[in-house]
């Protein structure tokens, strides 16, 4: 079996999360990935603990199947080392700041008066354009601006800080992905490259997609507890006697009686389809009082019996190592190098075709001095 993106090679300039993630993708997915790196100034994901093997773990996983190479941009040499291979290279991806590649030399209208076949994909917190395009932010910040972080939470306690970074990942990196790819299909069409601006912060706009088909329309303001998905129903989490939670989300009809049967709670088939403020909280007050009557096996043991939409609340590590993640292969070994017989357990690529093969070459690199 080959590797689905076979062929294509990418120039990456990124570092933290949002690029590496993008670019780990297509080098999972088979395309030669350099990553581009200062000399002096290492990427941070290199120095955050915990270590394994020698390195950093983020950096082992987000640089999985990369090479890795030290160049100074602020070096002519560099520039004109990189402006000599550029037409080796399908796509670049780079995270500056608006205008640092620019100032460099770097940007895409000077790469594409040499490469005209180049796709080059910019990911950043606010874009190319607007009055917030030269301001820092972190995922915490995206989400705050997107309107995310506002309708979430509790009406008491504030918005949630999330353990993962959403607009990184799944506004920034993914996003970014999609685009490159549909630029690599439309360039076998026209013969040409196009530049890619992408906005995590535009991206985690569309997260809302649900939401924001319901505040746009007029017809339901958005605000913590208030719609479906939000805790404004009984979808929500519910604590256990001693003190695990179960995730409840039997909105359609066939799981809600079975929900009510199941709890022996027939006000949950009867006002749970309810829109009015105080039909609701009868539903979750009963709920809420039935599951705290018992620990969270017990719950365990008599759901997993039922189909009606209720899971137990893992954390990572019973996650990772559940039957659910062996059955589907959500951790991998990587080799340490090419074909080393030491690896190290990754996340795998949650990707899976008939036909194409997953690539997991070696885990990320020390940093190299040669460009090849």
């Amino acid at each position: 079996m080959t590797t689905a993106l076979n062929g294509l090679k990418v120039l990456d300039f990124s570092t933290l999360l949002p690029g590496p993630f993008a670019t780990l993708y297509l080098a999972d997915l088979g395309a030669e990935v350099i990553h581009i790196e200062s000399p002096t100034r290492p990427d941070l994901v290199r120095l955050m603990p915990p270590y394994s093997n020698g390195q950093a773990a983020s950096h082992n996983y987000l640089n999985r199947n990369k090479q890795s190479v030290a160049l100074d941009l602020k070096n002519p040499e560099s520039i004109a080392l990189l402006k000599s291979k550029i037409s080796e290279y399908d796509i670049v991806v780079e995270q500056f700041r608006p205008g640092v590649m620019q100032r460099l030399g770097l940007d895409y209208e000077s790469l594409a008066k040499i490469h005209p076949q180049l796709i080059y994909c910019s990911i950043t917190g606010y874009g190319q354009t607007g009055h917030y395009k030269d301001r820092a932010g972190h995922d915490i910040n995206y989400l705050a601006l997107s309107g995310i972080a506002g309708h979430s939470g509790r009406k008491t306690g504030g918005p949630p800080p999330l353990g993962i970074q959403v607009a990184d990942v799944a506004g920034g990196s993914l996003h970014a992905v999609i685009a490159i790819l549909s630029a690599v299909i439309e360039r076998s069409q026209s013969g040409l490259g196009q530049y890619i601006d992408i906005s995590m912060t535009d991206c985690a706009v569309t997260l809302n997609n649900m939401a924001a088909a319901a505040e746009i329309a007029g017809n339901e303001r958005q605000q913590p507890e208030h719609s479906h998905l939000n805790g404004g129903t009984f979808y929500d989490y519910y604590e256990t006697r001693d003190g695990r939670y179960l995730a409840i989300g039997s909105l359609e009809p066939q799981f809600m009686l079975g929900l009510a049967q199941l709890l022996e709670l027939p006000v949950v088939a009867e006002k749970g389809t309810s829109f009015t403020l105080q039909d609701r909280q009868i539903v979750k007050h009963a709920i809420k009082e039935k599951i705290l009557s018992k620990n969270f096996s017990e719950w365990n043991e008599l759901f997993s019996l039922h189909d009606v939409c209720v899971e137990p609340v893992l954390s990572l590590d019973e996650a990772l190592h559940s039957k659910l993640a062996d059955e589907r292969g959500w951790l991998v070994a990587v080799p340490l190098q090419e074909n080393s017989t030491k690896k190290e357990q990754q996340l795998a690529c949650p990707i899976k075709f008939s036909r194409s093969k997953i690539r997991y070459e070696f885990i990320g690199k020390s940093l190299g001095l040669d460009f090849l």
